[in-house]
């Protein structure tokens, strides 16, 4: 998957319940209520189906895009402590 290298299988999962899931879920349950508002349908009454549906898919997103940041931030940091132990004379330790 392009989206997220095989690489990142060594990396723990996030939670479940995180803040990009949240937002995301909240965002495609939204959605869906303007979508109901918009063809003049009960807002919250009609189609809990497609609230279900697109509360799931919002979380999902969001929980991917979560993986995704916390590969990206953990290749950034390993690429950062290998530039490091590469050039021990440019990261000296402070002598207190």
């Amino acid at each position: 998957m392009v989206f997220l290298p095989d690489e990142s299988r060594s990396l723990p999962p996030p939670p479940l319940i995180n803040k990009g899931s949240v937002w995301l879920g909240l965002t495609g349950w939204m959605a869906a209520l303007l979508d109901n508002g918009f063809s003049h349908r009960p807002v919250i009454r009609a189609g809990v189906h497609r609230q279900v549906l697109f509360t799931t898919v919002g979380w999902f997103v969001g929980y991917y895009l979560i993986k995704r940041t916390e590969y990206i931030h953990a290749k950034m940091d390993r690429e950062l402590f290998g530039y490091i132990e590469q050039h021990p004379e440019d990261f000296k330790k402070a002598g207190i």
